[in-house]
C-alpha cells in the first residue's frame, strides 16, 4: 500500500491535470440538506490548488438571510477555528498559502463543515494535506456532541480503493462529487 505522502503527490498532480469547473447544480445536494434540516451555519473553504471551487456555493448562500457562512482560520497553536465570513469580506494568505478571514471573530462549531480533500475512499476516509487541522478540530468532544455533518468535496477521479489511516484520522460523513453523494 502506498504511503500517504506518495498518495498526496499522486492526487495533487492528478487533480491539477483533470480539474474542471463545476456548475451551481453540483451543490444542489448540499442546498437540499440545508433546506430540509433548517441549517443556520455552514463552513466552506476558499478554493485553491485545483480544489472543487466553492465560490458558486458561496454565491448561492449569500442570498439566504437565515444561513451564516464560515471559513476555517488557522491558530498559532496548530489548531483551527471557524469564523464568520461573507462573500466580500477581506481575506489574507496564511502560512500554507490558503486564504482565510482577516481579523478577530468569534469562533463557532458550524452545523455543516464542507472540506476539501486530495483523495477519499468508500469508507469515509479522506486524504488531506497532511497537517491534521480538520482531524484535530473534528475529534473534539464539543464537535462530536454538536453532531456536525461533514461533507468532503471532490471529483470522482479522486476516489482511491483504501486510504491508509492512523488513529487520529477522523472519517467524514459524506463525499460529494459530480456524480452526487457517494
Amino acid at each position: 500500500m502506498p504511503s500517504k505522502e506518495k498518495l498526496r503527490k499522486k492526487y495533487l498532480l492528478l487533480r491539477k491535470k483533470k480539474y474542471f469547473p463545476v456548475e451551481k447544480n453540483f451543490f444542489k445536494p448540499i442546498v437540499k440538506i440545508l433546506k430540509s434540516k433548517k441549517i443556520k451555519s455552514i463552513s466552506l473553504y476558499y478554493p485553491s490548488n485545483y480544489e472543487v471551487d466553492t465560490l458558486s456555493l458561496f454565491e448561492l448562500l449569500k442570498t439566504k438571510k437565515n444561513i451564516s457562512t464560515y471559513l476555517p482560520k488557522l491558530l498559532p497553536n496548530g489548531s483551527m477555528k471557524f469564523v464568520r465570513w461573507s462573500f466580500y469580506d477581506p481575506l489574507r494568505v496564511n502560512k500554507y498559502g490558503f486564504l482565510e478571514p482577516v481579523g478577530k471573530s468569534k469562533a463557532i462549531i458550524p452545523e455543516i463543515i464542507v472540506l476539501p480533500l486530495l483523495s477519499f475512499d468508500k469508507f469515509g476516509n479522506r486524504l488531506g494535506y497532511g497537517k491534521g487541522y480538520y482531524d484535530k478540530f473534528l475529534s473534539k468532544s464539543s464537535v462530536k456532541k454538536n453532531k456536525t455533518l461533514t461533507i468532503g468535496l471532490a471529483f470522482y477521479f479522486q476516489k482511491y480503493k483504501k486510504i491508509p489511516t492512523i488513529k487520529s484520522d477522523v472519517k467524514i460523513d459524506r463525499i460529494l462529487t459530480e456524480k452526487g453523494f457517494l
